[in-house]
């Protein structure tokens, strides 16, 4: 299959999918792998917080990935405070060569004269199409919204990815890509068909072989489905979708016992290096382990350059349906 989209012109991209930034697992072994399967990979910066490592990760990559393109995943997260590194981050992955970053967590507007002289290119994450909207106004080159399916942070309006690519189809004019429970080729399709220049994965990414995390951490993913998932963390507006398991538990009954309960008495349960032993060891009882509703789609561990291969299969399949029942006339 040929795909022709604006992400795959602007990148020479073999599919018009992202392997969208993780954090803690998105690092050069993963941006490697999506550039050898033909898609868009990410170094998610925060999980790098010393420049020089920063530094020598990308440097890794561009090892790794050869001709390839790669990006940087920058979480702009928390608002701006003294001593926020985020320009000095913006400044290292320009200088590195990078020529792509998909930002998150904030209007990057602040941060717009800066991106363009640097002359990175902006994909920014949102989480549904009021904030796209924004997000074209303030010159950002595409968004990528993930919807309410989506692992991590769905926001709080808590809108599907199926009417995102509706809205998105009628409200924007710069290129969007769509996300939040994509892990099969026919959502690809059917984004294509809203639109969409792609789409944005990274629950079903998460079961490669090359992601560096731990077997049984894998395992429980494979083993999970699209109802093991549940939200958490709405009290203190940071809507967080993960793997069911003790900690989310715990945190929903505090949150539903004391709705003004604040982050600081949840920290202790919802630090992410609690959430990172589990990829270290296997464990995924305890920490908030984000995981969208593709965890029904995660059936086995494999080389992402197979996960892939498998999504432009089914895509195959979906284009034929399509053209099964809707026949283009014979002129």
């Amino acid at each position: 299959m040929t795909f022709d989209t604006a992400l795959t012109r602007r990148f020479g991209l073999r599919l018009p999918v992202v392997a969208g930034g993780l954090m803690w697992l998105g690092d050069a072994d993963y941006a490697a792998a999506a550039a050898r399967s033909g898609i868009l990979g990410f170094i998610t910066a925060a999980s790098f917080p010393d420049p020089a490592d920063l530094k020598a990760e990308i440097a890794k990559a561009r090892r790794l990935c050869g001709q390839a393109p790669f990006g940087v995943n920058v979480s702009m997260l928390p608002k701006l405070v003294p001593g926020e590194k985020t320009e000095e981050v913006f400044r290292i992955i320009a200088g590195e060569g990078v020529e792509v970053i998909e930002t998150s967590g904030r209007n990057p507007e602040a941060y717009m004269p800066l991106l363009r002289d640097l002359g990175l290119t902006v994909i920014h994450k949102v989480p549904s199409v009021r904030f796209a909207v924004t997000a074209e106004r303030i010159g950002v080159d595409m968004v990528a919204i993930v919807g309410a399916e989506c692992g991590g942070h769905p926001g709080m309006d808590m809108v599907g990815s199926l009417v995102n690519g509706a809205l998105a189809e009628t409200r924007l004019t710069i290129p969007y890509l769509i996300g939040g429970g994509v892990g099969h080729g026919a959502q690809l399709v059917a984004a294509l068909a809203m639109g969409a220049a792609g789409v944005v994965m990274g629950t079903r990414l998460l079961v490669a072989e090359e992601l560096n995390a731990h077997r049984g951490y894998k395992d429980a993913l494979v083993a999970a489905t699209e109802r093991d998932t549940t939200l958490s963390m709405q009290s203190v507006r940071n809507t967080i979708r993960t793997l069911a398991n003790e900690t989310t538990r715990v945190v929903q009954q505090m949150e539903a016992e004391d709705p003004n309960i604040g982050i600081e008495a949840l920290m202790p349960h919802v630090s992410g290096k609690i959430g990172r032993q589990a990829y270290r060891t296997g464990d995924v009882s305890k920490g908030l382990l984000s995981a969208g509703q593709s965890l029904g789609l995660t059936d086995r561990v494999q080389p992402m350059v197979e996960i892939i291969a498998r999504i432009e299969a089914e895509a195959m399949t979906a284009r034929d349906r399509i053209a099964a029942v809707m026949p283009l006339e014979e002129v």
